[in-house]
């Protein structure tokens, strides 16, 4: 079968690429065309337009980039009805995918699939309209979701389970690192390692990881600050943001970072959730400007009561999240002395990881979204 699948981001080039070889998996005769990453293309198939070209956060970054943003969006559409495949699979990034969906949907009868449904329940939650019509089968990866789509709104979904499990418990079966091989191998100093996840945009990454090296700094006498550089962003430009600040930058080395760090400073993501379940404490931290006003709107605007997906799927707060005006540099030092070793608010986080985790379930999601979309399609194919 031909598959079209569109990410838009760094996570879903990795949760495609997964997805991908779980459907080679189980047909051969796969052939994928793909709007995505170097992990799909490294999968196979023909990549149309890598997702850097794709990837604006914010009002005036999308503002500038509107005209490329509409010509990708364009070209993306006429490419679909050209190939003609047997699915379109959108991944997350709902701004670009949503639209997708409604011109498939209105100019074709491919079917639609969606993998890591739009998080609407946070906010828009007027998209259900959009996707009851134009999405035919939805995957979702977490269990909150099932009584949102199906409880509140009536829309069956697919509960998978979560792709992170998978890729950290592949981390880990896979890697035999040691901490005096990762210090050696990235000229560290040796002293236990501080975590920065500072996100994979480039509007993130300058709100907030200037306050939270100032903030780790504090401890940088006992400990080693150690940044995991999102792949998608140059050298130069965390050397911009961190002049004259003392970070170790690595890149391509998230989950080793993670197996080896103490703490970690996160922004909000799917970087939450990966730090629990490599059972490091953390600090979820998400800088914007005009603080008051976002948090104003957090309140009476979101659906949900919190950001990190680790709080979200254990339905109370495990983490702190310091959020607009709630990251200040001594909300942030204060929150990460409690989490260091040897205090008890390390312990208990670590407990509440545990209940998190039990909630996510087992791994398999890739594997399983890969069988029941086959299985799907291959329904639809028998009563046409």
């Amino acid at each position: 079968m031909k598959y079209y699948l569109i990410v838009g981001e760094a996570s879903g080039d990795l949760h495609a690429s997964h997805l991908m070889r779980e459907l080679k998996m189980r047909d051969a005769e796969a052939d994928f065309r793909y709007l995505g990453g170097d992990l799909m293309k490294a999968q196979g198939g023909t990549l149309v337009r890598h997702y850097k070209d794709l990837a604006y956060m914010g009002f005036i970054p999308v503002l500038l980039h509107l005209p490329l943003i509409l010509r990708n969006m364009r070209d993306c559409k006429r490419d679909i009805l050209e190939w003609q495949p047997d699915v379109v699979i959108l991944v997350d990034y709902p701004g670009f995918n949503l639209s997708v969906a409604a011109f498939v949907h209105g100019h074709s009868k491919i079917p639609v699939y969606y993998y890591i449904s739009p998080k609407i329940w946070a906010w828009k939650e007027y998209r259900i309209k959009n996707i009851k019509r134009d999405v035919d089968e939805l995957f979702s990866i977490l269990p909150f979701e099932v009584a949102f789509f199906e409880g509140k709104h009536h829309y069956p979904v697919h509960y998978v389970g979560n792709p992170t499990l998978d890729e950290v418990a592949a981390y880990r079966a896979s890697s035999d690192d040691t901490f005096e091989c990762f210090v050696r191998d990235n000229g560290l100093t040796g002293k236990p390692v501080l975590a920065l996840l500072a996100g994979s945009r480039k509007q993130e990454i300058k709100d907030n990881l200037p306050l939270m090296v100032k903030a780790a700094s504090a401890y940088a006498g006992c400990y080693e600050l150690v940044l995991a550089a999102a792949p998608n962003i140059p050298e130069s430009f965390y050397a911009d943001v961190l002049r004259g600040m003392r970070v170790k930058v690595v890149y391509g080395q998230t989950y080793r970072v993670l197996s080896h760090a103490c703490a970690a400073l996160v922004t909000s993501g799917t970087a939450t959730l990966e730090t629990a379940l490599f059972r490091v404490p953390q600090v979820v931290c998400y800088y914007t400007a005009c603080g008051k006003l976002v948090s104003f709107l957090r309140r009476h605007v979101l659906k949900v009561e919190y950001i990190s997906l680790v709080n979200l799927v254990a339905g109370r707060e495990v983490v702190r999240e310091l959020v607009a005006d709630g990251m200040t540099l001594e909300n942030v030092r204060r929150e990460l002395d409690a989490i260091l070793p040897g205090q008890k608010g390390r312990d208990v986080m670590l407990e509440g990881y545990e209940e998190m985790a039990a909630r996510l379930g087992e791994p398999g999601a890739p594997g399983n979204a890969a069988g029941q979309m086959i299985k799907l399609l291959s329904r639809r194919g028998r009563e046409s």
